[in-house]
C-alpha cells in the first residue's frame, strides 16, 4: 500500500468528520438542552400527570401517532391512533377510538370507540362515546352526544343536549341546544332552532325558529324567522320575521321580511315581497307577490301580484296583477282586477285597465270567429261592458211610443270615411252624424265622458223605426179597409148602371 495514498485518506476522512463536528455544536442549530420528556414509542407524545396513562409502549397492541398533553388525556388509549388531547382529562376514557382531536377541559372525556371527532373547549362532546366525525367548538357544545355522528355543533351550548341525532349543524349560542335524537338539522344563529326536537329543519338568524318543537322540513333564514312555529311542516320563511307568529299553519312559503308575519294557523300561503299578507292569520291557500300585497288580508284563496295589490282587501277569491291593483276593494269576493284599483265592497266584478292610462283594447280571438244566438255588447262611457236586456223585469215607467218616434223624419242618413287614424283603409260607412241627431233629439245620443256627443243610439233609432213603421202600417190597413168600401159602392153603382141598360126603354108620347 502507498503510505501517502492512505495519509491522504486518513486526512480528508478528519476533515469532514470535523466539519460535521463544528456543525452539530454550532450555536444556531444546537439542540435544546435538557432535551423535553414525553417521546414515547410508536411516535406517541405525553406531557402531563397519568397522560396516556394506559400506553404500554408495545406495538402493535397500543396505539401509535397520539400527542396527549394534561393531566390525564387519553388517559385510556390504548390502540387508538392519530389523536390529539390538549386539556384536564381531554380523550379520557378514549380506547381505540382514533384521529379525534379535543382541546379544552373534559373535551371528549367519555370517547371511547368514536372516531375522526374534533372538540374545542370545557366540556365539549364530554358525552361522546361511539360518535364518529362529529366537530364541536364552544363552551358545553355537543355536550350530551354520545352516539350521534356527522354532526357540527360551533358555539356555546350549541347542540348540547343531542345525544344520537345525526347530520345536524348548529353555529351560535343556544342554537339547536334541547335537540336529543334528531336529524338533518341546520341552525346558525344565536337561538336558533333552540327548542326543535323534529327533523331536516334549516334555520339561520338569530332566533329563527326558536320555539320549534315537532314541525319538521322547515326553512327559516332571517332573524326571528318562523320565531313562534311549534309544529307546523313545509314551511319557509326568508326574511326579517318572516312568518313569525306562525305557530301550526304548514305548507306556507314567506319571502321578504315581516311577510306573513302575523300568521298562525293559515296554510298553503304564499307572500313573496316585504310585508306580503301581513295581517293574515288564519286564511288559506292565498298567493300574495309584491311590497305590502294583501297587506290587510284575512280571506283565502287570494291572488295578488304586485305592490299593495289588494292592499286593503279582507274578502276571497279575488285576483289582483299589477300596481296598487284592487287597493279598493275591502270585504268584495270574486273579483278580478288587472292595473285597476277596484271598488270598495263590490263582488264578482272584472276590470281591466287604468282608466286614462289605457286608451285602446285588443283581444285576439274574436274577429272572424261566428257566434249566433247572442246579443250585442255595449260599453259606456265608464268602460262597463254589457248587454241591453228587454225583459218587462227590468223596466218600469212602460208606455206607448205614439208621436216621440216622428223626430226621425227630421234626421239626415249620411254616406261617411272614418278619418285615417281610424281607418286607414277608408272603407264607405252608412249612418248618421251625433250632432246632426242632437239638434233632433238629444236622447238619441251617447255621450262621452266630457259630455260631448261621441255616438248615436242605433238600437233606439231602430225601435223609432219599428214604430213608424207600425204607424204607418195601420194608416195603410185603414185605408186599405177605405178602399174595400169605395170598391164595393162603385161595384153596386156600375151594376146598378149596367141593369139600367139592360131595361127596355118606355117612350111617353104627349
Amino acid at each position: 500500500m502507498n503510505p501517502l495514498i492512505d495519509l491522504k485518506k486518513a486526512t480528508s476522512v478528519f476533515l469532514v468528520a470535523f466539519g460535521l463536528a463544528c456543525f452539530v455544536l454550532s450555536p444556531a442549530v444546537r439542540a435544546i438542552s435538557p432535551l423535553p420528556d414525553g417521546g414515547y414509542a410508536d411516535n406517541n407524545t405525553a406531557e402531563g400527570t397519568n397522560a396516556l396513562f394506559t400506553f404500554t409502549g408495545v406495538s402493535p397492541n397500543n396505539g401509535g401517532e397520539n400527542t396527549a398533553i394534561g393531566f390525564e388525556a387519553l388517559y385510556h388509549n390504548t390502540r387508538g391512533n392519530h389523536n390529539t388531547a390538549s386539556g384536564f382529562q381531554a380523550l379520557f376514557s378514549n380506547t381505540v377510538g382514533s384521529a379525534n382531536t379535543a382541546s379544552g377541559h373534559n373535551a371528549l372525556a367519555s370517547n371511547t370507540t368514536g372516531s375522526n371527532n374534533m372538540a374545542n373547549g370545557g366540556g365539549v362532546l364530554a358525552s361522546n362515546t361511539t360518535g364518529n366525525a362529529n366537530t364541536a367548538s364552544g363552551h358545553h357544545a355537543l355536550n350530551s352526544n354520545t352516539t350521534g355522528s356527522n354532526n357540527t355543533a360551533d358555539g356555546a351550548d350549541a347542540l348540547s343536549s343531542n345525544t344520537t341525532g345525526i347530520y345536524n349543524t348548529a353555529v351560535g349560542y343556544f342554537s339547536l341546544r334541547n335537540d336529543t335524537i334528531n336529524s338533518y338539522n341546520t341552525a346558525v344563529g344565536a337561538g336558533a332552532l333552540l327548542a326543535n326536537t323534529a327533523d331536516a329543519n334549516t334555520a339561520t338568524g338569530a332566533l329563527a325558529l326558536l320555539s320549534n318543537t315537532t314541525g319538521g322540513a322547515n326553512t327559516a333564514n332571517g332573524a326571528l324567522a318562523l320565531f313562534s312555529n311549534t309544529t307546523g311542516i313545509n314551511l319557509v320563511a326568508i326574511g326579517y320575521q318572516a312568518l313569525f307568529n306562525n305557530t301550526i299553519g304548514f305548507g306556507n312559503t314567506a319571502v321578504g321580511n315581516g311577510a306573513l308575519s302575523s300568521n298562525t294557523t293559515g296554510m298553503r300561503n304564499v307572500g313573496y315581497g316585504n310585508q306580503t299578507l301581513f295581517s293574515n292569520q288564519t286564511g288559506q291557500q292565498n298567493t300574495a307577490i309584491g311590497r305590502l300585497a294583501l297587506f290587510n288580508s284575512t280571506g283565502d284563496d287570494n291572488t295578488a301580484v304586485g305592490d299593495e295589490a289588494l292592499f286593503s282587501n279582507t274578502g276571497s277569491s279575488n285576483i289582483a296583477i299589477g300596481q296598487s291593483a284592487g287597493t279598493n276593494l275591502t270585504t268584495g269576493d270574486n273579483n278580478i282586477d288587472m292595473y285597476d284599483a277596484g271598488v270598495a265592497g263590490e263582488s264578482n266584478t272584472i276590470r281591466i285597465g287604468t282608466a286614462g292610462t289605457q286608451t285602446a283594447t285588443y283581444i285576439a280571438g274574436i274577429n272572424g270567429q261566428t257566434a249566433s244566438g247572442g246579443i250585442a255588447v255595449y260599453v259606456n262611457t265608464d268602460g262597463k261592458l254589457g248587454t241591453s236586456t228587454s225583459s218587462r223585469r227590468f223596466k218600469e215607467d212602460i208606455k206607448p211610443m205614439d208621436n216621440a218616434s216622428e223626430a226621425l223624419i227630421a234626421l239626415k242618413p249620411v254616406i261617411f270615411r272614418y278619418k285615417k287614424e281610424i281607418d286607414p283603409v277608408g272603407t264607405p260607412q252608412f249612418g248618421l252624424v251625433a250632432e246632426e241627431v242632437e239638434k233632433v233629439d238629444p236622447d238619441l245620443v251617447v255621450r262621452d265622458k266630457n259630455g260631448k256627443p261621441y255616438s248615436v243610439r242605433y238600437e233606439a233609432v231602430n225601435a223609432m223605426l219599428l214604430n213608424e213603421f207600425l204607424k204607418e202600417h195601420q194608416r195603410v190597413q185603414a185605408l186599405e179597409k177605405q178602399v174595400e168600401k169605395l170598391t164595393a159602392g162603385l161595384q153596386k153603382v156600375s151594376a146598378q148602371l149596367e141593369a139600367s141598360k139592360a131595361a127596355p126603354q118606355v117612350v111617353n108620347n104627349p
